[in-house]
């Protein structure tokens, strides 16, 4: 028996389902040209590989993951945003209509914001981690929160944070031009208690959260399967490595070098190896 009254089943599961098919776009396989896209860092990997005693296999799985996971970001704000288009009350505007808000809450019969009364509508900006901005971007959210409520005097503002540090409902308060500004109706609030004012439930977002892990695997289940990716880096290293007259380690070690040092003067093979010989 389904469990949340908020949502239905069949909705919940789409909405997995999108989340997963975002995540199987990043699944690429990564070959060298595309794992040194952006010019990793040979020295900060030569130094994690010694101090952490681990191999360059591990190293350079553990790199490809991370860039991984980093574009995998934005599939997971896509969950905590999207789901909110199959919430009673609520909508997610399309990127850059409706003034650029994330979710749009409305309630004819009202909603209570503590310390505030009653408004009518909640425009809402959502970020995945509460120290993801930065005091310039804190300020023009603000900015943005202040004029909507000179637009509208039937609003509050928002900024719902998925990971917020603790659960809360509170006055934001922050710094515009090196002064501290605040106000009772630009409220920061954490997901859950997010969840909770749209939906009546004080446990919801638990309760999603709960039930999240059996959908995510049914869902994967009943996927087509997945082309696993075939990562080519190692390999390639091992390649250049390979054109180095020394130790394997040292070899390695400048196949790596040569990601952010290639055109530096000192790192081509003939020279390593003639120092090698010496």
């Amino acid at each position: 028996m389904w469990q949340l009254d908020f949502i239905s089943e069949e909705d919940f599961t789409e909405h997995v389902r999108m989340t997963i098919e975002k995540y199987g776009e990043k699944l690429t396989s990564y070959d060298l040209k595309r794992f040194n896209k952006n010019i990793v860092d040979p020295v900060k990997m030569l130094f994690d590989r010694i101090v952490y005693r681990t191999s360059w296999e591990e190293i350079i799985r553990s790199e490809i993951f991370r860039q991984r996971d980093k574009a995998n970001n934005n599939s997971i704000g896509y969950f905590h945003q999207g789901i909110f288009q199959y919430i009673p009350h609520c909508r997610v505007p399309a990127n850059g209509t409706e003034g650029g808000w994330d979710v749009i809450v409305e309630r004819a019969d009202g909603i209570m914001i503590p310390n505030g009364g009653t408004v009518h509508t909640v425009y809402v900006e959502m970020k995945n981690k509460h120290n993801t901005m930065n005091s310039a971007a804190a300020g023009k959210t603000f900015i943005k929160m202040q004029n909507q409520l000179l637009r509208d005097d039937d609003c509050a503002c928002f900024l719902v944070e998925a990971i917020a540090g603790r659960s809360q409902n509170i006055k934001w308060e922050t710094s515009v031009d090196g002064e501290k500004v605040g106000h009772r109706l630009i409220r920061r609030v954490s997901i859950d208690q997010f969840y909770a004012l749209v939906t009546g439930e004080e446990d919801a977002f638990y309760r999603m959260c709960s039930i999240l892990p059996e959908v995510i695997a049914k869902v994967v289940r009943s996927l087509p399967q997945h082309a696993v990716p075939v990562d080519t880096v190692l390999d390639e290293l091992r390649t250049r490595a390979a054109k180095y007259n020394t130790s394997d380690d040292i070899a390695m070690t400048m196949a790596v070098y040569l990601l952010g040092f290639g055109s530096y003067i000192g790192f081509s093979p003939s020279t390593v190896s003639q120092e090698s010989e010496t």
